[in-house]
């Protein structure tokens, strides 16, 4: 195994693809963690984060949707989604960039 800190941070920031096609954010992670988790250290480790954090995600989405049309409360919790994904990715590439470890804090722990 070899230690590559470049893929590591391109696949945290390539789940920002979402805001440009609206699916890529899940895809090139998923690619790029099933295809490197054997070749490059930690791969797995941040794959698996990435892959909890977008599944999570999608679930809170889920969620959300239901409670707008019922209580209006789902667009602030679609706004703050939106901001999550920005934002968590951004901070986890500069943390795997400085060899940390990566930190969901709000990921339910689906894939272990």
């Amino acid at each position: 195994m070899r230690q590559d800190r470049q893929v590591l941070v391109i696949t945290h920031l390539s789940q920002l693809l979402d805001l440009i096609t609206g699916f890529g954010g899940f895809l090139v992670p998923l690619i790029l963690w099933l295809t490197q988790r054997e070749r490059i250290h930690e791969m797995d480790e941040h794959g698996k984060s990435i892959m909890n954090f977008q599944i999570s995600m999608f679930i809170y989405a889920l969620i959300c949707i239901p409670l707008t049309l019922l209580f209006g409360l789902g667009a602030l919790g679609l706004i703050v989604i939106a901001v999550l994904c920005f934002v968590f990715p951004i901070v986890n590439a500069i943390r795997a960039n400085n060899g940390e470890k990566p930190s969901y804090p709000i990921s339910l722990d689906i894939i272990k």
